[in-house]
């Protein structure tokens, strides 16, 4: 069994985004009718998979902060819907390549497409989504957006090859893990973040601040993904705990553990990441250990560390309802799934 630990006060994370969902929520369902718009294709396999995984649950955070930093920075065009839309299929074109790198078989408590369409389908549908997204960037006329937007895509990409050479290596130090998971995750929220201030054409303060911001929420999110795989509630997660172990991935709570175990305890990690050799009972080994040597409490403290960075970064901004609101994302990034 994982140990679920608390990680707020309480406050439930669903009740931590309500104020962002009421402010952007009129531009979303514009955001989502585009999505099903550009998604559509004469290849009937393009909107059947897209779809699958479109409505497979998210709730699409990325485009909705995308959203409030145009709202916070006065941007009163149509532009920021495109931008939007162009965030969230390159979130979805990441999740579907993903899945393929990692052979993962679940997503949010639904079969992968590439389970149900194949490897390949997959990743040309992932492909598509790209084009499309890169379609609506030009439409903006913002060469700002197109550089932000397109930087953070090649350094996702990057970061997607750096995890390779991190794969099921024990040894992988937190420093080299941070670099993936800056690249891998935080990229896509940071860009998020900044093109609303590059769309309203805000001096480079402005965007920098919602860059630091977007960049130290997206790393406090995957920390906290990674401890939830070892102590999270299944049902809330939409995917079952364990999936990063099973699969062989080192995530923090393993590099901290493995650092700080003995040679025996070293020995289970090489066997059960690095050879792929999970026994029954692995799992909550794994999980002891982890617990053993504070490596969950370290990993959520870190998540904290970087919390506390992107409400800083927000600091800039005048008090007004979007700026609540982008407060309140942080804490449900670190209170979700519990």
């Amino acid at each position: 069994m994982g140990v679920v630990v608390q990680l707020s006060d309480g406050k439930k994370p669903d009740a931590s985004i309500a104020l962002l969902s009421k402010l952007v929520g009129e531009d979303m369902k514009r955001v989502n009718a585009l999505i099903l718009d550009k998604a559509a294709s004469n290849v009937n396999l393009i909107p059947d998979l897209a779809r699958h995984l479109i409505d497979s649950g998210g709730k699409r955070l990325r485009p909705m902060l995308t959203l409030a930093c145009a709202d916070l920075c006065g941007y009163r065009g149509e532009y920021h819907i495109n931008l939007a839309m162009a965030v969230e299929f390159m979130h979805t074109a990441t999740l579907l390549h993903d899945d393929v790198v990692d052979e993962s078989d679940l997503r949010r408590g639904k079969k992968t497409a590439r389970i149900l369409w194949g490897n390949q389908a997959s990743v040309l549908v992932g492909d598509f989504l790209l084009g499309q997204a890169f379609k609506m960037m030009v439409e903006t006329g913002s060469l700002e957006s197109l550089r932000i937007l397109s930087g953070a895509a090649a350094v996702i990409a990057e970061g997607e090859v750096w995890q390779l050479s991190t794969a099921q290596n024990v040894a992988t130090t937190e420093d080299e893990y941070l670099n993936v998971i800056r690249a891998k995750t935080a990229a896509l929220f940071s860009a998020a973040a900044e093109v609303g201030a590059a769309i309203a054409e805000r001096p480079a303060e402005e965007q920098t601040a919602l860059k630091s911001y977007g960049s130290n929420l997206g790393i406090a999110f995957q920390l906290i993904d990674d401890a939830l795989d070892y102590s999270g509630d299944q049902a809330k997660l939409g995917k079952s705990v364990g999936d990063d172990f099973r699969e062989g991935k080192v995530t923090l709570p393993v590099v901290l553990s493995y650092r700080r175990g003995n040679e025996d305890e070293r020995v289970f990690w090489q066997r059960t990441i690095e050879a792929g050799d999970i026994r029954d009972g692995d799992l909550e080994e794994a999980t002891a250990l982890i617990v053993k040597h504070d490596a969950l409490a370290d990993t959520i403290e870190r998540a904290g560390h970087y919390g506390a960075m992107a409400r800083d970064a927000l600091a800039l901004f005048p008090d007004c309802d979007h700026k609540t609101a982008l407060l309140d994302v942080i804490d449900f990034c670190i209170s979700r799934g519990y």
